[in-house]
């Protein structure tokens, strides 16, 4: 399965990451990015692991720990199991879905970049 772990990262106990003002939008990220790494895959685009080291370096930026990374990591699973269950093969609507997927996540990403970057 290429879904992320939800281990938890080293912090200090009973310390929990705060919540970000862009984390809704950093969850449906997770979550664009789980399914672009299932259906990319299935489509054959020979990128590997390319979505999910996406999703990795996001949560090694947002160093989330406790409750906080768990719901990324699970968002992210979800998108990743979501259409690992629809899809076994590629398909025109899949390969839809990936171009509004691509659109979606960059949306995000430029806007989260936009409202919170320093």
């Amino acid at each position: 399965m290429s879904g992320l772990p939800a281990r938890a990262q080293s912090a200090a106990p009973g310390q929990e990451t705060p919540a970000a003002p862009y984390d809704a939008d950093l969850q449906r990220l997770a979550e664009v990015l789980g399914s672009l790494q299932y259906l990319r895959t299935v489509c054959g685009a020979n990128e590997g692991q390319k979505w999910r080291s996406e999703m990795q370096a996001l949560i090694d930026a947002e160093a989330p720990s406790g409750e906080r990374r768990r719901q990324i990591v699970a968002r992210y699973n979800r998108g990743y199991r979501g259409f690992e269950q629809t899809y076994r093969t590629c398909t025109p609507a899949a390969d839809l879905a990936i171009r509004r997927y691509l659109e979606e996540g960059a949306r995000i990403a430029r806007e989260i970049t936009a409202r919170y970057a320093n």
